[in-house]
């Protein structure tokens, strides 16, 4: 049996960040990766995809943004890149391929099971992110179609079978998926839900200018009136195109992409669509008039300006023949399956149960989960704040426990 002090659990950019802060205390650990450094980065998204935070959002503990682009958009690839540098610049102690089957309480920290062998560790800490297991609704056995995937799945237009897709899902995945297929050429049906609207840049700035200059991105739960909405919230329809360029339901229609409500049924034959697409338009637009009058406010410019209004079909889709796709992608969302870890920390509901990142179970932590702290604890430059305060915990816990810093 190996050991550790603390063991972290994923080596994406909330593992790494934690990596930094324990180094820098001094702290004994490890980082347990079952694939490579930004496994989720290489290998679950598509292939011409770029970060949707500009640049300079994007910055690690110990490794602020130096490039001469801080207003540019890191493809993946640049930014598994970057993973690998940071890494290897702090010597980050990443073991990789190696997959933990089971971590539970013992009287004196946690037993691990991993693919390759058995560790002991004081303090573990789960960074497996907020992207965890695809969701696919009605299960993908009921579905007639000749391929159905998951966003996670898809990589190029070039590599899904020639004629129509339906791509379920209007937020970041799904629009940017949307855009894609349509500038090839194919025939696009885009089945939209709740989503949140919001222009690539307003006033001369990036929106994220905006919304971190607000203090918006560093809200807490206890600053908001409902924060279990605001967990809940679709994340933006943006693309970090190098143009700038929007990408919503606006620009997609200009490119002849059909919208259509939530899908409620999938049948041997077609495809069902609830009449719900206008109300969910209406409400989007709502909110983002809405925080586009808040940062006018801010700013204090009066000029009234509003960006293209999306057209709402006079006669919505309510079938779609299966006989007129040939693919469907479903940009649903994922869940997380913590089937693995100590039962005692899991709520009803079967999620981590933590505050802050803190759980019940003592010793046990949660890093890079959406609002685990505040409104941009999932984001790459909003983890390294969270990782300073967890790796603060976690020397208080081994303080506690009788085993000092190494």
């Amino acid at each position: 049996m190996r050991r550790a002090d603390v063991v972290i659990i994923g080596a994406g950019q909330a593992g790494l960040a934690l990596s930094h802060c324990l180094g820098q205390a001094g702290i004994d650990h490890v980082v347990l990766e079952r694939g490579r450094i930004g496994e989720r980065w290489r290998s679950q998204s598509w292939r011409s995809l770029r970060l949707l935070t500009p640049n300079w959002l994007n910055a690690l503990p110990g490794s602020p943004y130096k490039g001469g682009d801080p207003d540019g958009f890191m493809s993946k690839a640049a930014f598994v890149e970057s993973l690998e540098r940071y890494a290897w610049q702090w010597h980050a102690p990443v073991e990789t391929n190696i997959e933990v089957i089971s971590a539970k309480r013992t009287a004196d920290g946690f037993a691990l099971r991993a693919n390759t062998g058995d560790w002991a560790a004081r303090a573990v800490v789960v960074a497996t992110g907020h992207c965890d297991r695809p969701v696919i609704p009605f299960g993908a056995e009921t579905i007639r179609a000749p391929l159905s995937i998951h966003a996670s799945q898809y990589r190029s237009p070039g590599e899904l079978p020639g004629g129509g897709v339906l791509v379920v899902g209007a937020s970041s995945s799904g629009v940017q998926i949307a855009d894609e297929l349509a500038r090839a050429g194919r025939r696009v049906v885009l089945s939209v839900g709740k989503h949140t609207r919001l222009p690539r840049t307003w006033r001369g700035q990036d929106i994220f200018f905006w919304l971190s200059a607000m203090g918006l991105m560093a809200q807490r739960q206890e600053d908001l009136a409902n924060p279990e909405a605001a967990r809940r919230q679709p994340s933006l329809q943006l693309a970090g195109r190098p143009d700038r360029a929007d990408v919503d339901l606006a620009t997609l229609q200009a490119l002849g992409v059909q919208l259509a409500g939530r899908v409620r049924g999938v049948g041997d034959r077609e495809i069902a669509f609830a009449g719900d697409l206008g109300q969910h338009i209406a409400a989007a637009e709502a909110k983002q008039a809405r925080l586009l009058d808040q940062i006018d406010r801010f700013t204090g410019m009066t000029t009234p300006y509003r960006p293209e209004p999306v057209a709402v079909p006079a006669a919505g889709m309510e079938r779609l023949p299966l006989s007129a796709i040939r693919t469907i992608i479903w940009a649903t969302g994922y869940a997380r399956s913590f089937d693995w870890l100590e039962p005692l920390a899991l709520g009803a509901d079967g999620e981590l149960a933590h505050q802050g990142g803190v759980t019940s179970v003592p010793g046990l932590y949660a890093l890079g989960f959406r609002f685990l702290r505040k409104r941009d604890s999932n984001f790459i430059g909003g983890v390294g704040a969270d990782a300073e305060a967890i790796a603060g915990e976690v020397s208080r816990h081994l303080e506690r426990s009788g085993r000092k810093a190494a």
